[in-house]
């Protein structure tokens, strides 16, 4: 019980809505990101509306499977972890009550670097 004890702890320190706030900047910021950086490279295939989607965004990287897993790859060696749901999604999921903006950017940066050399 001392783990879930000291869980409930920090999520009753930080509020609910303050993470779910932190949830939408951040999630927010993501597809921002993707958008503006990544767009020639990435669908994003979560919806638009925030109500609609949790801490988390579903992409696909154009041109297939094999691309999407070099990527995903890519991003684990270099410290960035998603989720990989067959056949060709990589899910980003910035969790508020661990995660920074500066997470995001990383994922950004990475996946930045990845397609350039790609």
């Amino acid at each position: 019980m001392a783990p879930i004890r000291a869980a409930l702890a920090l999520f009753d320190a930080a509020t609910m809505p303050a993470l779910r706030a932190k949830s939408l900047a951040l999630t927010g910021y993501l597809e921002a990101m993707v958008r503006a950086h990544l767009d020639a490279h990435i669908d994003v295939v979560t919806p638009a509306d925030p109500a609609q989607r949790g801490c988390q965004l579903s992409l696909r990287v154009r041109g297939g499977r094999a691309r999407g897993r070099a990527l995903f790859e890519h991003l684990a060696t270099h410290g960035v972890l998603g989720d990989w749901r067959e056949p060709d999604v990589i899910r980003i999921s910035p969790a508020p009550l661990y995660n920074r903006f500066t997470d995001v950017l990383a994922f950004t940066r990475e996946a930045l670097r990845w397609a350039r050399s790609a």
